[in-house]
């Protein structure tokens, strides 16, 4: 797996707005601050890949965050066409075949790196409880074991990483060990309300806990001076990464 060096190549700031011209102009905001940028649904159905195509014509990187989970066929086309750009990374959410037919699709190209999303973010253990994946009759007893199972199994499906927030990064970290990139949405640096995330995190704690990417989004895009904003959190992660690892 390609694991980031510096710190400032390890935020990703979502671009979750409805067009192209709200999306350039957070990229020109934070023009030789920040040089990865996700995609979700929002904007690729607004805009397409050819909006993608034009800010890795800028020399960005790409998260596209599309969370795939469709029929093997399908996943296999779909990420053969991404494939043919230089997405950086691609979003599953299905299970062992769907991560099997998107390595499938991928063939030869070196990109996209593959995530698995251990669970949505806006989703926390009462909601398991309520599909009856957790709970003292059910096969998990709790969120975290349920997380770890699904972190495993993509991982041995072929999976280059995973999606992971809040208290479950250390112990999807220490279940997978270094390899798999753990890329963390999520993160609200202190002071910041957690909004629909029901595990946000610190971009120190989500870092110490073994992330790679920390994916920020709406306390860049609502910050009065977002490149501040983003100097910060490049900073915190600086700390966090030259800081030694307990024990």
């Amino acid at each position: 797996m390609h694991h980031p060096q510096a710190s400032g190549d390890r935020l990703i700031v979502a671009l979750d707005v409805a067009t192209r011209s709200e999306a350039l102009g957070i990229v020109d905001r934070l023009d030789g601050l920040v040089t990865f940028y996700k995609v979700g649904y929002q904007l690729f159905v607004a805009e397409g890949m050819s909006f993608v195509r034009e800010l890795l014509g800028r020399g960005l990187r790409v998260f596209l965050d599309l969370k795939m989970d469709d029929v093997d066929e399908t996943i296999a086309s779909a990420v053969r066409e991404v494939a043919r750009n230089s997405v950086h990374l691609l979003t599953l959410h299905g299970g062992t075949a769907t991560v099997r037919a998107a390595v499938a699709g991928r063939g030869s190209a070196p990109l996209p790196q593959l995530l698995s999303v251990t669970l949505l973010s806006s989703l926390g253990e009462q909601d398991l409880i309520d599909f009856q994946v957790v709970g003292p009759t059910a096969r998990f007893r709790n969120l975290l074991e349920y997380v770890l199972w699904r972190a495993e199994t993509a991982v041995a499906a072929g999976c280059d990483g995973l999606i992971a927030s809040g208290e479950t990064i250390g112990a999807v970290r220490e279940r997978v060990g270094p390899g798999p990139l753990i890329v963390s949405p999520g993160i609200r640096p202190s002071g910041i309300a957690a909004n629909e995330h029901k595990r946000s995190t610190t971009p120190s704690a989500a870092i110490s806990s073994g992330a790679d990417y920390l994916v920020v989004g709406r306390p860049v895009r609502t910050a009065t001076d977002p490149r501040a904003t983003v100097s910060a959190i490049i900073e915190e992660i600086d700390r966090a990464t030259s800081r030694p690892l307990p024990g």
